[in-house]
């Protein structure tokens, strides 16, 4: 069994950064990781994955260039930097893993989740 708990979630206005963690319990080894958020009304979308190693990353269009995501396999923990935020990125994220060492990016694929952080930009 795998738990997995988000922080770092807040308000922050356009142009500025936050910095989501997700600290994982459990069986996590050889596992991907990754974001996901839901906006209100919107289906949940990917949004960042690195796989196992942490040698292949994976990143939505709309966020590639401002968001990184990180991976400390010995805190057991995902990072989740979010820079030159936009209103269009506020959402609830959820972190999300994959009992594969590769990320899909597929929703349906995931095998545990997160119970989200709140994420609001203002304009």
């Amino acid at each position: 069994q795998v738990q997995l708990v988000e922080s770092g979630g807040g308000f922050v206005q356009a142009g500025g950064s936050l910095r989501l963690s997700c600290a994982a319990s459990g069986r996590t080894s050889y596992s991907s990781m990754g974001w996901f958020r839901q906006a209100p009304g919107k289906e949940r979308e990917s949004v960042a994955g690195i796989s196992w190693s942490g040698g292949n990353t994976y990143y939505s269009d709309s966020v590639k260039g401002r968001f990184t995501i990180s991976r400390d396999v010995a805190k057991n923990t995902l990072y989740l930097q979010m820079n030159s935020l936009k209103p269009e990125d506020t959402a609830v994220y959820y972190c999300a893993l994959e009992s594969r060492t590769i990320w899909s990016a597929h929703k349906d694929r995931m095998d545990y989740w997160g119970k989200g952080t709140l994420v609001t930009v203002s304009s």
